[in-house]
């Protein structure tokens, strides 16, 4: 489970995000990140409608990408505003997939330390 402080809920912020921050895309997955003076990290998760009209399947996802999030966090760098954007070819793969997929993308965009 993500923290409350560690959610982004503003529109503000995920606007700044999109309009300032780095960007790793691939067919199922799509990351943002932008620093947020903070010293700590920040996530987004954007399962939109388009991804599937039932509420359960796109809770699904949200469940996955927050626990690869969660296994992931000590080794990310920290003071930055994280976005994930997942796309509907995402609900054909399993957790292994897709935290494969996170994975590279955090990589893509140096979120490692």
């Amino acid at each position: 489970m993500i923290k409350k402080n560690n959610r982004l809920a503003k529109n503000n912020d995920f606007d700044r995000i999109f309009k300032t921050g780095r960007s790793a895309y691939s067919q199922i997955l799509g990351v943002k990140a932008a620093p947020n003076n903070l010293s700590f990290n920040r996530y987004g998760f954007l399962v939109g409608i388009k991804v599937s009209k039932k509420a359960v399947e796109r809770n699904k996802v949200k469940r996955r990408l927050k626990a690869i999030v969660s296994k992931e966090e000590p080794n990310l760098v920290t003071g930055w505003d994280f976005v994930f954007i997942s796309f509907p070819l995402i609900l054909a793969k399993n957790y292994e997939e897709i935290k494969k997929t996170a994975t590279s993308l955090l990589k893509r965009i140096k979120a490692y330390e």
